[in-house]
């Protein structure tokens, strides 16, 4: 199954760099054949690369993420019934490196502090992607069983944003 996603070009699984009760690192690093400048362009526009299963209103058209800090990765709620912020923008150097402040998912409910980095090289004429994940605090002893789904999720999102920065 791993050289199958090799060979498509997506990326494996991130590496759950350490987990345990109250910790969590992800670290996934993806090669994008886009400009640093494509790539950034495209994490603006999230509703075409998240996937909506992994949001409160199950529809990515809700989601929005602005790139400048303090910028919200923010969900609207059907009916007007409210919103979510998931994350806040902490840094925003465009096309090297966005740094967002919060708990993703079910990490959003625990006492924690979580910073998402995507740091953007130019590697050739493409891209490599690195994401880090780090989150520590009271997760009431859950952060080894939330590492994997977490690191499974976010990794999805990175093949849906490889493969929307790749569609030329």
């Amino acid at each position: 199954m791993l050289s199958l996603l090799a060979l498509l070009g997506l990326p494996l699984l991130g590496d759950v760099v350490s987990s345990g009760p109250d910790a969590i690192v992800i670290e996934q690093v993806v090669t994008i054949d886009a400009s640093p400048e494509r790539v950034w362009t495209h994490l603006g526009d999230v509703p075409r690369w998240w996937n909506g299963a992994h949001s409160y209103s199950g529809k990515a058209e809700n989601l929005s993420l602005d790139l400048s800090a303090p910028g919200c990765f923010c969900e609207k709620l059907d009916g007007g019934r409210g919103s979510i912020e998931h994350a806040r923008v902490i840094h925003a150097d465009r096309a090297r490196l966005l740094r967002l402040s919060g708990g993703l998912g079910p990490l959003q409910a625990e006492a924690t502090a979580a910073t998402l980095s995507l740091a953007l090289a130019a590697e050739g004429a493409g891209t490599r992607l690195t994401l880090t994940y780090v989150v520590g605090g009271n997760l009431r002893g859950k952060g080894g069983a939330l590492a994997a789904p977490v690191d499974a999720v976010l990794g999805e999102q990175l093949a849906r944003l490889k493969a929307l920065a790749e569609r030329r």
